[in-house]
This record gives C-alpha cells, structure tokens and sequence, in this order.
C-alpha cells in the first residue's frame, strides 16, 4: 500500500490495472471572496455507490486504444488528453489501452472532471511503476484550482475541510479530515436533464459575482468550525444537519444569480424544500449542481422521506433519487491480468 491507502503493484505487460474514484459533495465554498486574502476554502463529503472506474493496459500492438461503455464516449478526448499531457510531462510514449467502464454524471456537481483525471492519471502512473501522488497528478492535469476536496477524497474519503489555494497552480491545503458516520445516509436528487456550469462559462459566472460579503464568510466559517465539524467529531446529527442547510442557504443566495436561483433546478429545489421542512436532514445542493442531496441519520429516515415525498408528489418525474453513504476510504488501485 502507498502512503495514501491506495494498492501499489509493479507494472506487467500481461497485466491490467483497474482505478475506482468514488464521487464527492462539494457543501459549501467558506470564502470565495477573499476577504483576509484566501480564496475559495471549501466543505465536502467522499460519497459511496457512484464512482468513475477506469482499467487501462500497456498496448499488444504498438497503437492506443480508448473505448468506453455508450454512456461514457463523450468522455473519451479528454482522457487521451490526460494521457498526453502525462507523456510530455514523464517523457513515456509507450502505447496504452484504455477503457472507461464507469463514470460520475457530468458537469453534475459531483466532482466528475477531477475523478476523470485522478483515474487517468493513477492507471497511467502504476502501469509505468511511477510513484506519483494525486497531489502530483492533479496540478499537471488542471484540477485543484479552488477547490481540494476532491483530491483530498480521492486519497482519503470522508468529510474534508481544505483551506483555498494560496496562489495558481498550489493544491489547497487540507485543514481536518473526519470519518462520517456510518449510520448517516445521503438522499442524492439528480436531475439529469440539466446540467451545472462549468469551464469557460464557470470562470464568467465567478468573475461576474459581486463581492462576497466578509460577515457572510465568517459566519460560514464559523458555522463550519463550531458547529458541523463538532457534530460530526460527537455523532450529534440533528447541528450537523442544521448547520449544513445554513451554509447552503447562505452560499445558494449567494450564487443564485449565477445560476438561477439558489437551486440550479427548481424541480431539484421543491424536492429538497419539501423533505427540508418535514425531517431533520442537511439539505443543499452540491457545488454548481443539479444534484441536490439531503444527509438524513439513518437508512430508515431517508427511505421513510423518500417515500413520503413521493406520496406527496414532491418528487418530479424527471428526478432521480438515490440513497448512499459517505465514504471513509479513498480511491481502489487493482490488478489482473490481461486477457487477450
């Protein structure tokens, strides 16, 4: 095992390394105006039951090759583009087989293009017997600008704080790390018929934003601080929960010009509303949507809300819904071997 928990093995030509990235909430930027000179600072959650899983080879016949299951083709120009910025960036050409066997929706919030990169990067790293850290691989393949928790759960798992990058092209620094707790259940609301903003039009919706009010990142730090990092150090669900909601009101108003409200998708935003004000849940939306989620304490309150908002048709046809864990553990490196 590395220093990061994740399987190490030397490469084979006969063999094929398999790389799992589960996916993440992101629960709140902290500071995205730097009002003491750091920006961003950020909240999140590694989550279970979705991942991107990627198993990559050294070529049988001198020639790349890159496939993917249907829903995931769309992906496939940017992992040959990780795999190139990866051989200018070690100066190793040999010709590499990839396939994409899973993958978190896109531009859904829940941290898709840096768990695209970390696979891409790992398989391309073990298959070469290069010790290379996520830390390493993220700046090189353009993650980690504002935000590290996708990184940092990447590595690690569980319910992370990280604290801004102090300048481009520097990974934010990760300032507490907790174990979430197993009982605690996550009600994921997807709207797959949107999506959230992202790359050019990301940097334009930040640029156009007025200044974030400093009395507004000091209570989100302190909401942060002294009551959600508590909670979850104690088991205390019902502040965690409470906590959580006032940050992503606070940050949703915030960014609901950006976006169109404090919910990217109104059909996300009546959902959540609806659970939000009948049980004690941690309801918000994860970075620029449209997944909303709703933290609830154990499997039987969320299936219990699940189904109440369904009798109530509170949950529109077009949604999704999904119940999953928070994840204490980080990515899975695996090896087989090759079948021909």
């Amino acid at each position: 095992m590395s220093r990061y928990g994740i399987a190490e093995s030397t490469a084979k030509h006969t063999s094929i390394v398999t790389v799992n990235a589960p996916g993440r909430l992101h629960l709140g930027f902290l500071d995205p105006g730097a009002s003491l000179g750091r920006r961003f600072g950020s909240l999140g959650l590694v989550i279970d039951g979705i991942s991107t899983t990627l198993d990559a080879r050294l070529s049988s016949d001198d020639e790349d090759h890159y496939t993917a299951v249907p829903s995931a083709c769309d992906e496939l120009p940017r992992i040959q583009a990780h795999i190139e910025t990866l051989r200018n960036l070690t100066g190793i050409d040999a010709p590499i087989d990839v396939r994409l066997q899973r993958t978190l929706p896109a531009h859904a919030g829940l941290g898709s293009g840096t768990q695209l990169a970390l696979t891409v990067g790992h398989a391309f790293a073990r298959l070469h017997g290069l010790d290379m850290s996520a830390a390493q691989l993220a700046p090189a393949l353009a993650r980690g600008a504002r935000s590290g928790v996708g990184i940092a759960g990447f590595e690690r798992g569980g319910l992370i704080v990280d604290g801004g990058p102090r300048g481009p092209g520097i990974l934010p620094p990760v300032l507490s790390r907790f174990d979430f707790p197993s009982a605690w259940r996550v009600m994921l609301v997807f709207d797959d018929s949107r999506t959230g903003l992202s790359g050019p039009a990301e940097r334009e919706a930040l640029a156009a934003l007025p200044p974030f009010p400093q009395a507004l990142a000091a209570h989100a730090c302190h909401l942060t601080m002294m009551q959600i990092l508590p909670a979850v150090a104690e088991h205390e669900f019902a502040p965690f929960a409470q906590g959580v909601s006032a940050l992503q009101d606070g940050i949703g108003r915030y960014f609901a010009k950006s976006q169109g409200g404090i919910y990217t998708s109104p059909d996300v935003g009546r959902a959540l509303d609806w659970i939000g004000a009948r049980y004690c849940a941690g309801v918000g939306q994860s970075s620029w949507g449209p997944t909303g989620f709703a933290i609830m304490e154990s499997q039987e309150e969320a299936e219990h809300a699940l189904r109440s908002a369904r009798d109530a048709n509170a949950i529109g046809a077009g949604l999704r819904v999904e119940i999953v864990r928070g994840l204490n553990s980080g990515a899975t490196v695996s090896w087989a071997s090759a079948q021909d």
